[in-house]
């Protein structure tokens, strides 16, 4: 489990992880729409196996989304006198937006990974 998240946080191919499934190296600090490689450049892995198959990787997404925001409040709360500040809510909503490029090239290579012994 360790080394699949290592290569999904290097962006690798799932299947030879020498190739790369997005187009941009780094899957960190990127705010544009992510562009995937049709087929890995190394093992010729087709990444998009049909219209829609991303479709799931919108559970992980929201998975993600949701932890990010239970755990920005829970560190949160600590700065502030009262159990439940509605100061708290503006600083989880800037912390999701920030990390949505994030979240939503890791839950595609998430997707990938989970699914990568399937074959079409």
């Amino acid at each position: 489990m360790s080394s699949a998240l290592t290569h999904i946080l290097k962006n690798e191919c799932p299947v030879c992880h020498k190739g790369k499934v997005f187009t941009d190296k780094n899957i960190f600090l990127n705010f544009s729409f992510p562009k995937m490689n049709e087929y890995c450049s190394h093992c010729h892995y087709k990444f998009q196996k049909e219209p829609g198959y991303f479709f799931g990787a919108m559970y992980v997404n929201y998975g993600l989304t949701v932890a990010q925001g239970i755990a920005t409040y829970c560190i949160a709360q600590y700065f502030f006198e009262t159990n439940f500040d509605l100061r708290i809510l503006p600083i989880i909503a800037v912390v999701i937006t920030l990390l949505t490029p994030f979240n939503l090239r890791f839950s595609r290579l998430a997707w990938i990974y989970m699914f990568k012994g399937y074959t079409s």
